[in-house]
């Protein structure tokens, strides 16, 4: 008996741990809860249930070794390689490749481990993602350098930011207001020529897509009250970055 509450202890942890990992880092909730299931059900453990929001998993067990587990979910960013590996490590477990012991110490390793790209390669990314949205939305190539200086400082300036002020809506909004004046400051040198299309360019890095679409996703497994505020969300994160060039207009 004492043999299956420790086992049961240990399978809890190592569900606990996956599905933590994957709701941290962009995965969607019902990807959480059928990774934890899955994970208990290859180590002999078929009654399990899991109840997943944006801010908290439980995890419970029923049989002769029942076991009930709830950890809080705090902080949440987007790091899909988290998200890939869990789910390699899930399917070995399900193959029945991997013990339960080197799963949990795997699952340790990347939850420790950054797993994050250079600051300066990020500024880079969103510089280059912003000067193709522009063309993409069919802005002139005119504004091509504008836009890239634009939208990589207004990305490394929200990284700094976030460090200082902790909540999202506040940090996106001064962003927005920083690339607002700096898109109005371009063309009134003489430097840019479509303002609206410089501007769209430029704060395309901060769009919450990923959360719009784990939204949907949600919202169609079924999964109403994670769908629901993961959409209300991005919702305030789309409002942020849109008072905040509403703000700049409105003085221009």
């Amino acid at each position: 008996m004492e043999k299956s509450i420790i086992n049961s202890h240990e399978i809890t942890q190592i569900c606990l741990l996956a599905g933590k990992i994957i709701l941290q880092n962009g995965g969607e909730t019902y990807r959480v809860e059928d990774t934890m299931v899955r994970i208990a059900a290859a180590y002999g453990i078929e009654n399990s249930h899991s109840f997943v929001t944006p801010t908290g998993i439980i995890f419970a067990i029923d049989g002769s070794s029942q076991m009930t587990r709830l950890i809080r979910i705090s902080e949440r960013s987007t790091n899909l390689l988290k998200v890939s590996l869990v789910n390699d490590i899930s399917r070995k477990i399900s193959t029945g490749t991997l013990a339960a012991g080197e799963a949990h110490r795997l699952l340790q390793e990347i939850d420790t481990n950054a797993f994050v790209y250079p600051v300066w390669l990020k500024v880079i990314a969103a510089a280059i993602a912003s000067g193709c949205f522009l063309i993409m939305f069919q802005g002139s190539w005119r504004d091509f350098l504008p836009v890239l200086f634009i939208g990589g400082t207004g990305y490394l300036f929200l990284m700094q930011l976030h460090r200082v002020v902790p909540i999202k809506f506040f940090a996106e909004f001064i962003t927005a207001l920083l690339i607002g004046t700096l898109s109005v400051l371009f063309v009134h040198k003489g430097l840019g020529v479509d303002l609206d299309k410089i501007i769209i360019g430029s704060v395309m890095p901060l769009v919450p897509g990923l959360h719009i679409t784990a939204a949907v996703r949600d919202l169609m497994a079924g999964h109403l009250v994670s769908g629901l505020s993961k959409g209300a969300e991005a919702f305030l994160t789309a409002f942020a970055i849109g008072a905040g060039i509403a703000a700049v207009l409105s003085f221009y």
